[in-house]
């Protein structure tokens, strides 16, 4: 039978990965919409410090289609899920979090989709279960992104999707540490397909978005798939410079022609001051995020370290005391 792999990655989801796993059990089991399919699920699990752990491992002794990942330590929310994809062996990966926002039923559609020809379906969410004023934000951000990037990037769009192996292998092959998930399945120029849900709220435990992480992932896809920060930089250093030239010479002229009761004050030389200051201050930290994205680029650092497997074959671990004397 077709082997299809789950990757879930978690992060103190100790009151969810159970009720997960049996969700995505029932898709596959005898009656399931995808029964005619086998499938490994893997967890991987990035640093959590609840029940996590033991409950998955618990899972795993009972059916050895689970399978996990412990990281050494938390490697982000970017770079296990990828390195979970890497390990999957399926002819299809789905991707999915583990708070139970990405409904498990939507993989029997997902599954139907690749079935009649599609190499990559997309779960998006149009509408979603948060606050209004995160719903705008959100809106707003994906508008001016869509605006200033190189490629369409796919609005609504966290990952939750099947990819097939061949896009598995090519995304690989790119090896982008960093990658931005919404951009990177445009920039590949494969044909995809959307499938639209409404994400539930979350029922426990809390999420692990905060504001730094959102900030990381906005300031991923812009300098991920737009140079136009880097331009906007260039022109209105250009601008700024000459209107302060102008300005320079107008005072210059004034003084001259009037400098018996012309003065000129330090308010505007206060104002003009920290005008400029506040100026180059962003655009050397839009600078900055550019320089940061190269820097992971090169780095060449591994995904994830790993610190334990359940139920897969060897893989990269922690190194481990040898046990001679030291020197």
């Amino acid at each position: 039978m077709t082997l299809i792999s789950i990757v879930t990655s978690c992060l103190n989801e100790a009151d969810n990965v159970v009720e997960l796993h049996q969700r995505i059990k029932a898709q596959f089991d005898a009656g399931g919409p995808a029964a005619d399919f086998e499938f490994e699920h893997i967890y991987v699990d990035n640093g959590s410090t609840d029940a996590t752990v033991a409950q998955v491992k618990a899972l795993a002794a009972a059916d050895p289609r689970v399978k996990l990942i412990v990281n050494a330590r938390n490697f982000g929310h970017v770079r296990s899920p990828l390195h979970g994809m890497y390990q999957a062996s399926g002819q299809a990966v789905i991707c999915m979090a583990s708070d139970l926002q990405d409904p498990p039923e939507l993989i029997a559609q997902f599954v139907a989709r690749w079935r009649a020809g599609e190499l990559i379906v997309l779960g998006v969410k149009p509408h979603s279960r948060e606050t209004w004023a995160m719903a705008a934000l959100r809106r707003a951000y994906y508008r001016a992104l869509r605006r200033m990037a190189d490629v369409p990037v796919i609005a609504n769009f966290t990952g939750f999707g099947l990819y097939d192996r061949s896009v598995v292998t090519m995304i690989r092959e790119l090896g982008d540490p960093y990658p931005y998930f919404r951009g990177l399945i445009a920039e590949l120029g494969i044909r995809y397909a959307t499938i639209e849900f409404e994400q539930p709220a979350r029922v426990r435990g809390i999420t692990k978005n905060n504001f730094y992480t959102l900030y990381d992932l906005a300031m991923l896809g812009l300098t991920s798939h737009s140079k136009l920060p880097l331009r906007l930089a260039t022109l209105a250093g250009f601008t700024l410079s000459a209107a302060s030239l102008l300005v320079s010479l107008g005072y210059l002229v004034a003084k001259l022609l009037f400098w018996q009761y012309f003065t000129v004050g330090t308010a505007p030389i206060i104002i003009g001051l920290f005008f400029f200051g506040a100026v180059q201050l962003f655009f050397i930290g839009i600078v900055g995020e550019y320089v940061g994205a190269i820097h992971t680029q090169v780095s060449r650092r591994p995904l994830v370290i790993e610190k334990e497997r359940v139920n897969l074959p060897p893989g990269p671990a922690l190194p481990r005391h040898s046990g001679g004397a030291e020197p």
